[in-house]
């Protein structure tokens, strides 16, 4: 004992214990805030509905939170429109969540592990998205997009400012598409998006983004169709598609001509046939190309219309930006099946694709509708800006008179005046010789006669082989000239054209030139031959006016061919008036931005 009484083992508990207690506080501390920061993270989760593996570490204050990544993408517009059209009912509320805003169609690729020590501090991870079937199902619902933020992305990339808007609402007074941080990035472009749902403008009843739709031409075209495509005397068509052999079922027994074919089952087939020439077609363009093509067979049973769609469209992937609503026939997916479309395909080596593909985004680009996934080659664009084709070409052919041209032709006023001197110099000769033979005697006035007539002959053969080549070399000269005359706008040809047309029967005179292309890419779905003819000369025109002008030979072929070059000149006519469209800028940053980033995170 010490002298005032109290022991060491009374100091240790007197001061040590305190202090023991004081210690273990921080603990007690970490364990209570991190218990109550783990129970409201847990809260947060369950509320938004996400599973997760979460772990406390007491001591150090740490809560681990495992939380899977996704990639996603919307569901299919077709077969899932519940999900397609509405707004999830619970979406998340933690930071980096607004993607669960939209049902999508998920796909785990992985887990994000996360430290934290508050609540506040939680993070959902950002969704892995194609950025064309973001921008595209945005604006499937009725976005808008904001020309100002697509250009400063396409200009400035990842350093545009946070909070940049990509998309509007349909009012266009809120944001539906902004730039994100890049916190959770990994170096990719970071975006997250706002809907109300409210703001849904648009339902499955309209056009999808990058779709277009193609008239049936009128009546008149099925009859030539029909006898276009006729079986000659050896049974075979007198012309031929790329459509692939017509699957029989084993209820139509169609039979070969020799095995006694049912009369009914071919008025059936060519039934069939009329009915896809006169269905609208709608075709979807993606960057690369057409990539599907439905038409629609509406068939009425109790006052409910089937439709029996040609081509599933499962993928959104290339579009339009449809505003004020296209009417679109496919609401059902009952049967859907392709129309055959690889005479149209963009192939390598082969053109035909890309011909297609241009005229029908051209066809879908309007004041309110941008069809911009899918970007004109620049060497098109050029091709249909150029003034290629000689006005006197036109006057040759007959789509344009000479006094609506500048003159071009060389006049030869004296030529009729030069016949008439020749015929008279010619008369007066005979007449001469005549008057001669009269006073000849009886026995040489014979003589004379036969030798006069035999000269009259040759006169008369040489004469004519002189205006016959007369006439030759003024031919020549004439379309020398015409060859090397002004040359013309594209949109001026096609004027011409469209009225050569409506002249000759080929179109009707009520028909405007968009709505006469609209048809002609109809057709060129339906029948590869046509299609093929088509692009041929669309190939031989840029390659005369790539290599500096029309020769004699391309000449030639415009007048064999003078309808399908008509057909062509309204395509290149369209084509050249999309590329100085309105919002042609917007196109062009649009597709910049598809093309620099194909995936994107979402959050």
């Amino acid at each position: 004992m010490s002298d005032n009484g109290h022991s060491a083992t009374d100091i240790i508990t007197y001061i040590g214990v305190p202090l023991a207690v004081l210690g273990v506080l921080p603990i007690m501390y970490n364990t209570f805030v991190t218990l109550v920061n783990a129970s409201k993270i847990k809260r947060m989760l369950r509320h938004s509905r996400l599973t997760a593996l979460t772990r406390s570490d007491v001591v150090n204050r740490v809560i681990e939170i495992e939380l899977p990544r996704y990639a996603v993408t919307p569901w299919d517009r077709f077969q899932h429109r519940q999900e397609y059209w509405q707004v999830a009912r619970n979406p998340s509320s933690i930071p980096g969540g607004s993607w669960t805003t939209f049902n999508w169609k998920t796909n785990a690729i992985g887990f994000k592990t996360q430290r934290v020590e508050y609540a506040d501090q939680l993070r959902q991870p950002q969704v892995e998205v194609n950025f064309d079937e973001l921008v595209s199902y945005l604006l499937d619902l009725g976005a808008v997009p904001d020309a100002h933020g697509w250009r400063l992305l396409r200009s400035t990339g990842l350093w545009t400012p946070v909070g940049c808007t990509l998309m509007k609402s349909p009012d266009e007074h809120s944001s539906a598409l902004t730039l994100a941080p890049l916190d959770d990035s990994d170096g990719n472009l970071s975006l997250s998006v706002t809907w109300q749902p409210g703001w849904t403008s648009r339902n499955f009843a309209d056009l999808p983004p990058y779709w277009v739709s193609l008239p049936a031409p009128p009546p008149p075209d099925y009859k030539d169709r029909e006898e276009a495509h006729a079986p000659d005397s050896s049974g075979e068509p007198s012309s031929s598609s790329s459509h692939p052999p017509t699957a029989v079922g084993p209820d139509t027994k169609i039979e070969d001509k020799e095995k006694g074919v049912p009369r009914e089952s071919l008025d059936s087939a060519l039934r069939e046939g009329r009915t896809t020439a006169t269905t609208p077609i709608t075709c979807q363009i993606s960057v690369d190309g057409i990539i599907t093509a439905l038409t629609e067979e509406k068939r009425r049973a109790g006052g409910v219309a089937r439709n029996n769609t040609m081509g599933a469209a499962s993928t959104m992937s290339g579009t339009t930006r449809v505003g004020g609503g296209n009417s679109f026939p496919l609401t059902s997916t009952i049967n859907l099946d392709s129309l055959y479309i690889e005479h149209i395909r963009v192939r390598s080596g082969v053109t035909d694709g890309v011909w297609f593909a241009s005229a029908a985004t051209a066809y879908g680009t309007t004041s309110q509708t941008i069809l911009w996934n899918y970007r004109i080659p620049e060497d098109v664009l050029a091709f249909a800006r150029r003034e290629t084709v000689p006005c006197g070409v036109l006057v040759l052919l007959g789509a344009a008179n000479e006094d609506e041209t500048p003159e071009w032709a060389t006049p030869h006023p004296h030529d009729h005046m030069h016949s008439i001197d020749l015929f008279t110099q010619r008369n007066q000769e005979r007449r001469a010789a005549m008057q001669a033979e009269i006073r000849l005697p009886p026995n040489q006035r014979d003589a004379a006669q036969r030798e006069r007539m035999q000269r009259e002959n040759m006169q008369r053969i040489s004469d004519m082989r002189a205006q016959s080549q007369l006439a030759q070399e003024r031919l020549e000269q004439r379309e020398m000239q015409a060859l090397n005359s002004a040359k013309w706008d594209t949109c001026l040809v096609a004027e011409h054209t469209l009225r050569w047309l409506r002249v000759n029967k080929k179109v009707d005179e009520t028909l405007e030139l968009k709505l006469v292309a609209g048809h002609i890419l109809h057709r060129m779905v339906r029948d590869g031959h046509y299609a093929a003819q088509l692009c041929r000369m669309l190939d031989r025109w840029k390659t005369w006016s790539d290599l500096g002008g029309m020769k004699k030979s391309d000449l030639q072929v415009l007048r064999d061919q003078m309808e399908t070059f008509s057909y062509a000149t309204l395509l290149m006519a369209l084509i050249k008036d999309t590329s100085t469209a309105h919002d042609g800028t917007l196109s062009v940053d649009l597709q910049e931005c598809m093309r620099m980033w194909r995936k994107v995170r979402l959050g």
